[in-house]
């Protein structure tokens, strides 16, 4: 249906012919990276399936294009046949992963999953009565006379909490708890 020479003309020729597909190359000059293009399409198309091309057999590129809503990721080396199994799988609904590609994704969940993990093992135990009590939806005056501690204090366990556990948002310790099940209602 088209074809773009860089990110932005291919964002627009997205947004223009509203295609089934996209084929994008993670290292699209000049502009912004084919990843980046392909998080603006999956945000504001999430219909269009994405597959990623690259040269680059990079776990951290094959995470972040895949948390960013491409459904394949092929290695430019690849067959035309492997190409071709990748699109039918990605239209019909799956996701097609360059199979020497897959164990960068394993490491992946494992590493994220062990630092989340150790991240959770890092808070003392007065960090993790302030983050039950943020999570229960107390404010920092509130837990403060829970606790017997100045305000200034909640405020450094909370930035102290936040920075252990890779969060930038009050609603993202909730979210956390809830996850992690901390809360007992």
């Amino acid at each position: 249906m088209g074809t773009a020479s860089n990110g932005e003309d291919a964002y627009q020729l997205a947004k223009e012919l509203q295609p089934d597909m996209a084929l994008l190359d993670i290292s699209a000059p000049p502009g912004e990276s084919g990843m980046v293009t392909a998080a603006r399409i999956h945000a504001d198309f999430p219909q269009i399936k994405i597959i990623m091309l690259t040269m680059y057999d990079d776990r951290e590129y094959l995470l972040y294009t895949i948390e960013n809503g491409a459904s394949g990721f092929l290695l430019k080396n690849s067959s035309e046949e492997v190409l071709l199994e990748a699109i039918r799988t990605v239209y019909n609904g799956g996701v097609y992963i360059s199979k020497e590609m897959v164990p960068y994704l394993v490491q992946g969940f494992v590493h994220r999953h062990t630092e989340e993990t150790n991240s959770y093992l890092n808070l003392s135990e007065r960090e993790v009565e302030v983050l039950i009590l943020i999570a229960k939806g107390y404010g920092n005056k509130e837990i403060s006379d829970k606790l017997f501690i100045s305000v200034k204090t909640v405020e450094s366990y909370k930035t102290k909490i936040m920075l252990k556990l890779g969060v930038k948002t009050r609603p993202e310790l909730v979210e956390y708890a809830l996850k992690k099940k901390l809360l007992q209602f």
